[in-house]
């Protein structure tokens, strides 16, 4: 079968993409996890389902930290999850059905194995090594961190490296933070991205797409000022940085270089006025609206969220993207099936323009605080609302983003026991249980899941 993508160059615009995470989509080495294999063993199930794409989740070598997204090395498969061969296969298997392949790619920091800061850590503050990460030196005499920055997980954004000097990780401890003013920083993504474009990969979903560049620059902003965000003007020291676009013109010259050109979609939580930075041909092609996975179940609040996103790239020129959740929301049919709350939780945007609510969203994440006994959750409401709610946006103009199970309606597993759960924000934060009760295998029959479990 000849793949329709090299007849579409930007197939991507109205396309319906289906998220995978790998580690709980199917498991075919029998080993407990879900694989690369896996993936490959399922091409006619998303055949079925006639989606135009999947999107896979990081499947690198990894400590899993955070669930892969801290990255051992960019240009390889976790031997757990397979082999390059093997990812080689799965990509013919799935062009061979009409189906594009994206790769998460995570450029804001790689993990701390990771051969580059293994090497920062052994060296001398100020050496080569350490300038592709963001080290600094400590207050009081370096047994303090640099500020009072916190990590989005919770606790110091700082770690010691052991002589006086710091280094900054926005996430977890072991996910050191690039520099990306650093030339071979950039580089050698680049050349991350001909790797696997060379291997047939059609587009990239870049994790942090807002946050690569930084201003470590003094006086610092206190943490309390960081929470103002997001900023209309870009002006925060890490978030939305104009500098992101440089890089990103680089990228399109990569992708520009390949037939048909490849393309990228930014997970970038921006004010929606610079959401269309990220989405210009001239840069990676799309973004992310995650307004919809906030909308509640409320005729207003879909009706906000589908003019504006129709209006915003009316103006920018690029393709509105629709999706209900993903691997870092409560799941869909849970979300819908909570009591809405009396009166709404009204927003406005920095700009004093469109407000958004966002109630069943803000709701659901307070239940993870609990240990998940909801006895006003109505699932099969939820389910109803769920349905609805994915035929309004397979109906709209654009890409949808369908994260795996949600075509189930799977439900949020809530009450997962303390000793199981693997994401940091479990253990670091004092607000968020963490995203655990969405990541769970797929059940591909009634009494067995992907993994082989019951």
């Amino acid at each position: 079968m000849i793949h329709p993508l090299l007849d579409r160059p930007q197939w991507w615009r109205d396309a319906v993409v289906y998220q995978i995470y790998p580690r709980s989509f199917a498991d075919a080495h029998g080993d407990g996890l879900g694989d690369i294999p896996g993936v490959t063993s399922r091409v006619g199930y998303l055949r079925e389902l006639g989606v135009d794409a999947v999107w896979l989740s990081p499947f690198y070598p990894s400590q899993l930290a955070d669930g892969g997204y801290d990255v051992d090395d960019y240009r390889d498969v976790d031997p757990r999850l397979g082999s390059l061969a093997e990812f080689d296969e799965m990509v013919t298997a799935l062009h061979s059905a009409g189906i594009g392949v994206i790769v998460d790619l995570v450029p804001n920091h790689t993990s701390n194995r990771h051969a580059w800061f293994v090497e920062a850590l052994a060296a001398a503050p100020g050496s080569a090594a350490r300038e592709r990460y963001l080290f600094q030196d400590g207050a009081n005499g370096g047994i303090e961190p640099p500020n009072e920055w916190e990590s989005l997980f919770g606790g110091s954004a700082w770690t010691p490296a052991g002589d006086g000097q710091w280094y900054l990780h926005l996430f977890a401890p072991e996910q050191p933070d690039l520099n990306w003013d650093n030339p071979e920083v950039r580089a050698d993504f680049e050349t991350t991205l001909r790797f696997w474009s060379d291997r047939g990969v059609d587009g990239f979903r870049v994790d942090v797409a807002h946050g690569l560049v930084k201003d470590l620059g003094e006086p610092w902003e206190r943490q309390d000022e960081l929470e103002h965000w997001p900023r209309p003007d870009g002006s925060h020291p890490f978030w939305d940085r104009d500098g992101l676009m440089d890089i990103y013109r680089s990228w399109r010259r990569v992708f520009d270089s390949y037939d048909p050109p490849r393309f990228a979609v930014a997970e970038a939580s921006v004010h929606p006025s610079r959401r269309a930075r990220y989405a210009s041909p001239e840069t990676l092609g799309q973004a992310f609206n995650f307004a919809m996975s906030d909308a509640d179940w409320r005729p207003d609040d879909f009706h906000e969220v589908i003019d504006t996103a129709l209006r915003d790239v009316a103006e920018s020129g690029s393709s509105p993207t629709w999706l209900l959740g993903c691997h870092d929301a409560p799941r869909v049919a849970s979300r819908f099936g909570l009591p809405l709350i009396p009166s709404p939780r009204v927003f406005a945007d920095a700009a004093g323009g469109r407000p958004f609510r966002h109630d069943s969203q803000w709701l659901a994440r307070q239940w993870l605080l609990s240990d998940g006994r909801r006895p006003d959750l109505d699932p099969e409401l939820g389910l109803r609302r769920a349905r609805a709610a994915a035929l309004i946006e397979l109906a709209l103009p654009g890409c949808t983003y369908v994260y795996q199970g949600d075509e189930l309606g799977l439900p949020e597993v809530a009450d997962l026991p303390p000793e199981v759960l693997q994401d940091p924000m479990a253990g670091r934060s004092a607000r968020e249980k963490g995203r655990d009760g969405c990541r769970l295998t797929m059940p591909w029959s009634a009494d067995r899941n992907a993994l082989g479990g019951n």
